[in-house]
Formats: structure tokens, sequence, C-alpha cells
């Protein structure tokens, strides 16, 4: 079954892509790589939630807005791709950091949530290489960022 097609299945469909606040791009491709910037956990222009995990944000709420930050990071990718996720050969690179509470250290278990979906849309191909990061703060105080690599046909 196609990414597409998946998506379709798993009733998701892709935001329009975020718009930069800032001097960069939401995506750049470079060869058959495309990089995203740092993709938050917003719909509709709203965080889907705030504050650290997991004294603010529970680890399964982080586990949602990881989902939801990575279908922004799809959406900005998509454009890159030819119009299509079908055109993703492979997701290469997965960086998640987590807005953590004080000693707080199941970072990964937050980053879980983007990974998983990753894996649920593209079968083997979502399988990555990761790094969960436990962060002090993170921009308007999202409880996750992230940035994405893939490979494209």
């Amino acid at each position: 079954m196609s990414a597409e097609q998946k998506l379709k299945e798993l009733r998701l469909e892709l935001p329009p892509a975020p718009k930069p606040v800032g001097s960069y791009v939401a995506a750049t491709r470079s060869g058959n790589l495309i990089f995203t910037a740092g993709q938050i956990p917003t719909r509709g222009g709203v965080l889907v939630a705030a504050g650290k995990v997991p004294d603010e944000v529970s680890i399964e709420s982080a586990q949602a807005a990881a989902r939801q930050a990575v279908l922004n990071a799809l959406a900005a990718i998509r454009p890159l791709a030819g119009n299509s996720l079908d055109n993703i050969m492979r997701v290469v690179r997965l960086n998640v950091f987590v807005n953590s509470s004080p000693h707080f250290i199941e970072q990964a278990k937050a980053a879980n949530g983007a990974s998983d979906l990753l894996v649920e849309v593209f079968g083997d191909a979502g399988r990555h290489t990761r790094a969960a990061i436990g962060a002090a703060e993170l921009p308007l105080n999202a409880p996750v960022e992230l940035d994405l690599i893939v490979e494209v046909k």
C-alpha cells in the first residue's frame, strides 16, 4: 500500500505546509535528500499541547504531539517530493527534542509517537535512525520539536 493510501486508511490528512516564522525555509532538497526545519506540534496554527514533559504534558500527550509534528514535517516535504509521499524511498533520520522537566529521562518514549507513525505510513522504509534529546525550553513552550531527513526518488 502506498504512503498516500496509508494516510487515508489511518484517517490522517496532512495539514497545509507550515510557514516559516523566520529567515529559513520549512524544507530544502539536496540531491535525493529532503531536510526539514524544526517542526512543532501545531494544528491550525495552534499548539496541540504546551509545557514540559512529564510535569505539564503527559508522555501520552507528548507522543500525540510528536505525531502531529511529524505530520507537519511530512507536509513540508510533500511539495519537494513531487507532491506525493509515495516518492519517499525511505526515512533516513529523525531528531526529536523534548521539552523536559528536570530529571526526566524518558525522551525516547515521547519520540516514539513520531517514529511509530513513520513506520505505520511507510512500513520498513519508515524505519530510521533517531536521536531523542531533552531540552530545557522549546519555541512557544512546545512539548516537542522535531526535524526529519528523507530520501526521495
